[in-house]
């Protein structure tokens, strides 16, 4: 795999490549940094409504014409939003390059955001919340947010809510994009079967001519340690219990990781082997890592029965304490190595290729060699594990989700004197 490759337009579009030899396709897209975070109170959720509009229609495409320029090339396309970016995105072959780029950029600058779509796409993010509202396993994670972070744009959901999302109109969706779709807002990436000056020659045609927006300042949260219960006649309790964690560009980045991995990231992690196996406390139980450009948090998902809650959440401490006080060789080395491999396999599909070259140069500005983050996971050591989990139990008390039958779950300041303990 060859080096990636950037260049900056006169308008301040960023365009980034990386060519792979024995890639026969490309994945091409769109990165603007506008997701959930960014949107004013009125606005919970206008970022994900945006993403869907996208596809319904421009001034030279409807939607049916979108969908089927990309289907008869055998293409495939897509949107996402998340708390800190919307992405636009094709796979296609290298001989239709400029068509993707083509389509892209007229559902970037183009779109003319129909009443009669707009009407339609509220009905349809309505049912989506109202389908993760119904969902335990889904809806925690909105609720851990919400205990993390409180009043904070990073505690939201990313649909939005419905009253929110049912008092969108065209003008709101126009102001959001004049504010957050500029030029210097933006970063084209691709990867596989792509040539860096080809594809740079298509977007300054394209997207050269695009203003810069005002890019709204972002504020960074604080943490709440903050408790969201909601009772539901379930069979299980499903329950988030995290804590402040680290920004993606902190030294300690893939310390986290490895401690996230060791923890409660597979089946011979510490949670899977003494909460699952051991007690059997549980059927699902991991761990996980959340870095945005500012802060981050660790936590644990797990969902177990009302009357084992409380028992399953010592489990959890006593382990996280234990690996506060060391970590064996064997834990850490099998963690980082199942980050290397994380790594390079995401490097054999030009989609996570795209995807990770863009997270990248996102959060700092440039691409990140292979060989610097591989250094960087070798890095790791058993005391940077264990001090950095001795750090994140005593930075503040945790934060605390639940969803299910029981409403008596151990408070957070127990929580926190067990962590300590």
């Amino acid at each position: 795999m060859t080096q990636a490759t950037l260049s900056t337009l006169a308008n301040g579009l960023r365009v980034a490549t990386r060519h792979m030899p024995q890639a026969t396709s490309v994945s091409v897209g769109v990165w603007v940094k506008a997701g959930a975070r960014d949107e004013r109170e009125a606005e919970q959720g206008i970022a994900h409504m945006l993403e869907h509009m996208a596809f319904k229609g421009t001034k030279r495409r409807n939607a049916q014409a979108i969908a089927t320029e990309v289907e008869d090339i055998g293409g495939y396309i897509n949107a996402h939003t998340s708390r800190e970016e919307t992405a636009y995105y094709l796979r296609l072959l290298p001989e239709h390059l400029a068509l993707g780029v083509d389509i892209l950029a007229d559902i970037l600058t183009d779109s003319i955001l129909p009443e009669i779509e707009i009407e339609r796409e509220r009905g349809v993010i309505i049912q989506e919340i109202g389908q993760s509202v119904d969902t335990p396993d889904d809806l925690v994670f909105d609720l851990f947010a919400k205990s993390a972070y409180v009043d904070h744009t990073l505690g939201r959901p990313i649909l939005g809510t419905i009253e929110s999302v049912s008092n969108f109109d065209r003008g709101d969706l126009n102001a959001f994009l004049d504010r957050h779709y500029g030029a210097g807002q933006m970063l084209v990436c691709a990867a596989g079967a792509v040539t860096h000056d080809e594809l740079v020659t298509y977007i300054e045609r394209r997207l050269g001519g695009v203003r810069t927006a005002t890019d709204a300042l972002r504020n960074s949260p604080a943490w709440a340690s903050g408790r969201q219960i909601v009772r539901r006649d379930l069979e299980q309790t499903h329950v988030v219990l995290g804590l402040p964690g680290l920004a993606a560009n902190d030294h300690d980045r893939f310390a986290l990781m490895a401690l996230s991995t060791l923890f409660g990231g597979g089946m011979s992690s510490r949670l899977f082997q003494q909460v699952r196996e051991k007690r059997g406390l549980c059927y699902s139980i991991f761990s996980f890592a959340s870095m945005q450009s500012d802060s981050g948090n660790f936590a644990i998902y797990a969902g177990t029965s009302a009357e084992q809650v409380d028992e399953m959440l010592c489990v959890v401490c006593d382990e996280l304490n234990d690996v506060a006080s060391g970590v064996s060789g064997a834990e850490v080395k099998r963690a980082k190595a199942q980050l290397r491999a994380s790594l390079l396999m995401a490097r054999e599909s030009v989609s996570g290729c795209g995807d990770s070259l863009a997270r990248q140069i996102m959060l700092f500005g440039k691409p990140s060699d292979d060989g610097e983050l591989l250094a960087a996971i070798d890095d790791v050591t058993c005391e940077r594990v264990s001090e950095l989990a001795s750090r994140l139990i005593t930075a503040a008390p945790p934060a605390i989700a639940a969803v299910g039958p029981s409403t008596s779950i151990m408070s957070n300041e127990a929580l926190a004197i067990r962590l300590c303990a």
